[in-house]
């Protein structure tokens, strides 16, 4: 663990029925407890993250965030100095949507990771944006520097990364509080109709295969998705769509699973939820020359097209939007023609 820049310390004064990093968090909003050092702002996913790293006690011993506290206990919380990035920045090409001192916002290709991993050492948006940017916020950890939300590597789009440790810990509130506006395309198998339909479930980690999340747990993560078909292709019965996912919360894969799941109309190119193989028959219904543009694709065919938020200092409503990639506009206008014949 590292030096600590500034410590926390709280004793409960009566006891509340909530998790005990959510009442940790607003003790330190409300100004309650004792600071010795800097002032620090503290959101659940710093908390918890810090609770990872060792930074948390109650009562002097391990921190559980999901238990609720009683009157007595006592909780410390540890802010670590930043860490000195060990990344070696890379000149990797970026679409840059927008620049400003608190913020950027990139258009992520297809097939980039977010960040690196101990599995993915070079080649991630991190090192590209270290070459790019030379002062990002080093809040998100060594490894995640102004990283405040992912995108699936093979997924194309809009993604914001904060610059300062203030506008980092706005925007994990913004994220947390899911006062955003995050609209995806995907182009998929089947359809789910062109009147919009809300997908609500639970989304958590698959019982027998952990590179996966279901909606067919027990316990899990409450997930939001309003999706529509903007497009069809292949008349009443439609072998494929454009189709518009607009998210209400952001769960891991959250988007694929709801529409291959429970929509029932996978992504295409999608191999982990949706079509295994070549020998598949929704793969086999498409027109060769859509089974040709979509042989191109780098992934599944979903891009993240709009992010809308409030600035994190200025409050100022700000959207951005980006186009899909060009494999991904390939599969759509081919379909169209194919429509049109």
């Amino acid at each position: 663990m590292t030096p600590a820049r500034s410590s926390w310390s709280w004793k409960v004064e009566r006891a509340a029925a909530v998790r005990a990093d959510k009442a940790a968090c607003e003790a330190v909003k409300n100004g309650e407890g004792r600071w010795s050092g800097e002032p620090q702002k503290c959101t659940r996913s710093r908390l918890q993250k810090l609770a990872e790293d060792g930074c948390v006690r109650l009562n002097g011993g391990a921190f559980a965030a999901d238990r609720a506290l009683t009157a007595g206990d006592v909780v410390q919380i540890d802010f670590p100095e930043p860490v000195d990035l060990q990344l070696r920045p890379e000149d990797i090409p970026l679409d840059i949507l927008h620049e400003d001192e608190h913020i950027a916002v990139v258009n992520k290709p297809q097939g980039m990771t977010v960040h690196p991993s101990d599995t993915c050492h070079e080649g991630t948006l991190v090192h590209a944006l270290l070459h790019h940017i030379t002062d990002l916020s080093g809040i998100g950890g060594v490894m995640r520097p102004g990283i405040v939300h992912r995108i699936d590597k093979n997924t194309s789009g809009v993604l914001v990364v904060t610059k300062t440790d203030a506008a980092h810990a706005r925007m994990s509130e913004i994220f947390a509080k899911h006062d955003i506006e995050r609209q995806y395309w995907a182009i998929c198998f089947g359809s789910p109709g062109k009147a919009e339909r809300r997908i609500e479930s639970l989304v958590g980690r698959h019982p027998s295969d952990r590179k996966k999340m279901s909606t067919a747990v027990k316990r899990g993560r409450r997930a939001v998705t309003r999706v529509r078909a903007l497009e069809e292709f292949g008349g009443a019965k439609p072998f494929a769509s454009l189709v518009e996912a607009r998210l209400e919360t952001g769960r891991t894969h959250q988007v694929r699973v709801h529409l291959a799941a429970i929509a029932g109309c996978s992504v295409i190119g999608d191999t982990l939820y949706g079509v295994p193989s070549g020998r598949h028959p929704k793969w086999l219904a498409l027109p060769d020359t859509v089974r040709e543009a979509a042989g191109q694709l780098a992934g599944q065919a979903l891009h993240a097209r709009v992010l809308g938020f409030n600035h994190p200092v200025t409050g100022r409503p700000v959207r951005f939007e980006a186009p899909p990639p060009t494999a991904f506009m390939n599969v759509l206008e081919t379909l169209r023609r194919h429509a049109s014949c």
